[in-house]
């Protein structure tokens, strides 16, 4: 019985993906489909997804939520969030932050 339990719970460990792997995946499918990408609801649906990968450190969720708040919210804070999170995955490497931060310090 106890082998049983074992190999019951290593297969069900292995056959689980990671939920923040997941969600990043998601959330990035959902911001790159042609027909979805440029709804509002979805965008925001989106940034959800990607708020606990960001703060996680994954750069891709960083450069992209950082992305999402400088271009599509119109509030302050979330501006300043977002600057924040380009800088980092700038500072990370991800050449699309870079280049979006740049674009950032450039208009002021």
């Amino acid at each position: 019985m106890m082998f049983r339990e074992k190999f019951v719970s290593s297969v069900a460990s292995q056959a689980l993906p990671k939920p923040k792997r997941l969600s990043l995946k998601v959330a990035l499918w959902l911001l790159d489909s042609p027909r979805l990408g440029d709804k509002q609801p979805i965008k925001h649906f989106a940034g959800r997804l990607l708020k606990q990968p960001a703060r996680q450190g994954i750069v891709a969720a960083q450069s992209r939520l950082g992305q999402l708040l400088c271009r599509d919210c119109g509030h302050p804070r979330d501006r300043r969030i977002g600057h924040e999170l380009l800088r980092q995955a700038a500072r990370a490497g991800d050449a699309q932050a870079q280049q979006a931060y740049a674009r950032l310090n450039q208009n002021g």
